[in-house]
């Protein structure tokens, strides 16, 4: 299995979320990369260790940070939260920095046998954390809490609960979820005599919209092409461009569907946008890039993740709103993010610790609350119902549109070893965007290659 593990998790990828807890603060604040300041200092956390009860159970937590302000800190309360509740129990969180980072710890961990007892890592990481056994389905966990359990799923965004599943098992829970919006700059709308309250809604409409918007200072169009994003991005191009509504792979995570002729055509509008109609920088354009661009001017339409919102909404010195992704045969748009997973093979009563824990992490009062200070979208449809939800989409509406586009929302690429899939994909779409490669070549070429990844699994 270790063999297996190492193979399956060696290059894993990094796709921009937040990890955060429920914290009190009330405001949103800016996505910004911050581990704990010092970590030498005792947190909210330790302090809670060291009062906790002689025989408390001590499990281990890792969690990774890639957005999200103060999320070290906000991770760090709501396990010193649970701690406090719970003086018989003591989670203790350990930052792992980014997602690739903490997958291969988590592998090393398990090697040396001292797994994690409870971890977040990426959704798109099930059907890779269940072949290799290095994560635990839950539902014995679930069914032995009866109509609690049933009604605690339930709960849980649809959307979100798709991406939880392998062969029909829970493998995970949601908990750092996203999406990609639209964010537009309604100034520069005004400017060239657009309705700032209509964004495009189609392909032809981002067209000339762009086409409208771009001048010597300013791109109309910005959309990230870098490895570890094009594919979160792509994924919902192909959605929007799919015959019948099929996604980038089957949902078993079993077969690659790259280069079907509506991909092809998706990969081609990519490229269109940047060489024929020129509303788009040329190259590979940076993720991390695109929010600084949009602030200063530079682009006025961004596709980008809603957990970029606070950052946007907090240093934006222009007015500015976010809609749906334009659609083409259909409205669609990827989702992202980390779900909760508990450790295999740990004792059952550190897994019945960690089965609680993540029950209090992912509670309708914080995921209301982490949605508030991050600008990610709250798991659980009960969290819209809360009055601190309710006060956030009336004073800053723009967060609304991540939570109602989530209806028409799928998964990112989501298969088995999913972390070379990505880097194969990526890699050929980033071969298309320099010339080395025509679109259709591209998909050909990835398809070849994750056709023989994946044929151990068929």
């Amino acid at each position: 299995m270790k063999k297996k593990v190492a193979l399956a998790l060696a290059s894993t990828m990094m796709v921009s979320a937040a990890v955060s807890g429920c914290g009190n603060s009330g405001r949103a604040v800016a996505p910004e990369t911050k581990a704990p300041e010092n970590q030498a200092e005792t947190t909210a956390a330790s302090a809670a260790t060291e009062a906790a009860s002689k025989d408390a159970l001590h499990l281990t937590f890792y969690y990774p940070v890639n957005v999200g302000g103060d999320a070290a800190k906000l991770m760090e309360k709501i396990c010193a939260d649970f701690n406090k509740e719970n003086p018989d129990i003591v989670v203790e969180p350990v930052y792992t920095g980014n997602y690739d980072d903490t997958v291969t710890k988590i592998q090393t961990a398990m090697q040396g046998g001292t797994p994690p007892d409870v971890f977040v890592s990426l959704a798109t990481q099930r059907f890779t954390m269940a072949s290799t056994g290095m994560a635990m389905p839950l539902d014995d966990l679930i069914a032995a809490d009866g109509d609690e359990g049933k009604a605690y799923i339930d709960d849980f965004l649809d959307g979100f609960m798709e991406d939880s599943y392998v062969d029909g098992k829970i493998y995970s829970i949601p908990f750092q979820r996203s999406t990609e919006i639209l964010y537009y700059n309604k100034d520069a709308f005004k400017e060239v005599g657009l309705d700032p309250e209509k964004a495009p809604e189609s392909w032809d409409e981002l067209v000339e919209y762009g086409q409208k918007l771009t001048n010597d200072n300013r791109y109309g169009v910005g959309i990230a092409l870098n490895s570890g994003s094009a594919q979160w991005t792509f994924t919902g191009f192909c959605l929007q461009n799919s015959a019948n509504g099929e996604n980038l792979a089957t949902e078993d995570g079993k077969t690659a569907l790259f280069n079907t002729p509506e991909n092809v055509e998706a990969l081609q509008f990519w490229l269109d946008l940047q060489n024929k109609y020129k509303i788009m920088a040329p190259g590979i354009v940076q993720w991390t890039d695109l929010p600084t661009q949009f602030l200063a001017g530079e682009v006025a339409m961004i596709y980008h993740t809603t957990g970029n919102l606070a950052n946007i909404s907090k240093n934006a010195d222009f007015e500015f709103g976010t809609a749906f992704l334009p659609g083409n045969k259909r409205m669609a748009a990827p989702t992202g993010g980390g779900n909760f997973y508990i450790s295999n093979g740990i004792s059952e009563d550190r897994v019945q610790a960690a089965w609680k824990f993540i029950k209090f992490a992912t509670s309708t009062e914080c995921a209301a609350q982490w949605a508030l200070d991050t600008g990610y979208v709250a798991t659980r449809e009960s969290c819209f119902e809360t009055d601190l939800l309710k006060k956030y989409y009336e004073d800053l509406p723009q967060a609304k549109t991540a939570y109602e586009q989530i209806a028409v929302s799928k998964p990112e690429l989501t298969t088995y070893n999913a972390a070379e899939m990505w880097r194969i994909l990526n890699d050929n779409i980033q071969a298309a965007v320099v010339g080395d490669a025509t679109a259709e070549e591209a998909l050909a070429n990835a398809q070849e290659e994750a056709d023989a990844v994946l044929e151990e699994y068929q």
